[in-house]
């Protein structure tokens, strides 16, 4: 088998003149994040995340206070660097209720309970859910398709939770036996990655595939999405 591959895709996002702390969500990262593969994979320590539970909920009443002139005033990458950490420190906020009886993502249900589209906080003077941040924010707003490895949505198989706010996480593909083999999240969002072939072309060295054109069609695979919950086990691999 072909060796997992890494692109490495950062969005930089300027301290000076920031205007929100995100240091509270930086801590709780860097103490709770177990990254995995040497930097290709990560996965959440939610037991200990619990313990902190305190300080996460005081991140995000300081998140939910943020009304939206204030927001708007902002630079773009900061605007994006709040939604992109609001998403993810939310995101653990909802599996926290349920933890630890909880497999994955989807135990809150697809139609009733679906943890995506539940209003469960208050963001920019409303009440919000994570595609509300997701698809009604950053993806509309910004058109910037690197939000996809940003975001996580606490699956194994989502693009990393990173130890430290305010940057973009790293997505897994690889080039193997004549196809390129791409996480799904380029098929659900397709829109955001056109012209695709292109896009794939950037990267082509980083997944070693031949220079030039990248392969397309039936040339093209996308990988199944393991939507079991990142929770970090004493038993998992190091």
């Amino acid at each position: 088998m072909a060796a997992r591959l890494v692109i490495a895709l950062v969005l930089f996002f300027p301290v000076a003149g920031f205007s929100f702390d995100h240091e509270a969500w930086n801590q709780l990262l860097r103490r709770n994040v177990v990254v995995l593969e040497g930097g290709k994979a990560s996965q959440v320590r939610y037991d200990a995340m619990a313990k902190e539970r305190a300080a996460l909920q005081g991140y995000l009443a300081g998140l939910s206070r943020v009304g939206e002139p204030e927001f708007d005033a902002w630079p773009k990458a900061e605007q994006m660097a709040f939604l992109i950490n609001a998403y993810n420190a939310f995101m653990v906020e909802k599996v926290l209720t349920r933890y630890p009886d909880i497999g994955s993502i989807w135990d809150f249900g697809k139609l009733f309970g679906n943890p995506f589209k539940d209003e469960f906080f208050t963001l920019l003077g409303r009440r919000a859910s994570l595609d509300f941040i997701e698809h009604g924010v950053l993806r509309k707003r910004y058109r910037e398709p690197r939000i996809h490895f940003a975001v996580n949505c606490a699956s194994v198989g989502c693009p990393m939770l990173r130890e430290e706010a305010y940057a973009a996480a790293r997505l897994r593909n690889r080039y193997a036996g004549g196809r390129l083999e791409v996480s799904k999240i380029f098929d659900w969002y397709k829109e955001d990655f056109e012209p695709r072939e292109a896009y794939f072309a950037r990267y082509a060295a980083a997944l070693g595939a031949p220079s030039g054109r990248m392969p397309t069609g039936r040339s093209l695979l996308f990988l199944d999405y393991d939507w079991s919950l990142n929770a970090y086990r004493s038993s998992s691999p190091r």
